[in-house]
């Protein structure tokens, strides 16, 4: 709501705490995963805010502890590529093209990678 508001600041204060939070907090295993979780949100919003840097620290520390998301691939991939981290930002696109690869062709994200590791 706050980040919809246009309360940036806020809402990423409040999105950073949620995230601490959620890291603490073992998810039983046989209940399923979060659509998307709170420290993959703070790094969209970190991304959205032109926080590349930050962002992909957020996005590698959701694929730490909720490994092969691709969410959290292309936003990894995305904040490596806008923070310069060419080489992070190809591992990254691998990945989403390499879980993607017989999905839905018309998947931007995986077009975007697709586009990425050929222009190298």
């Amino acid at each position: 709501m706050l980040y919809a508001e246009g309360k940036r600041d806020d809402a990423l204060k409040v999105m950073s705490a949620a995230a601490d939070a959620k890291d603490k907090t073992e998810k039983h295993p046989v209940t399923p995963g979060v659509p998307k979780p709170a420290r993959e949100l703070y790094g969209v919003m970190l991304l959205d805010s032109g926080n590349a840097r930050d962002a992909l620290v957020a996005f590698e520390a959701t694929l730490k502890k909720e490994p092969n998301r691709l969410g959290a691939y292309v936003g990894a991939a995305k904040a490596a590529e806008k923070s310069g981290e060419s080489a992070k930002a190809h591992e990254y696109y691998s990945k989403v093209v390499a879980i993607a690869d017989a999905a839905d062709n018309t998947r931007t994200e995986v077009t975007d990678a697709r586009a990425f590791l050929t222009k190298r």
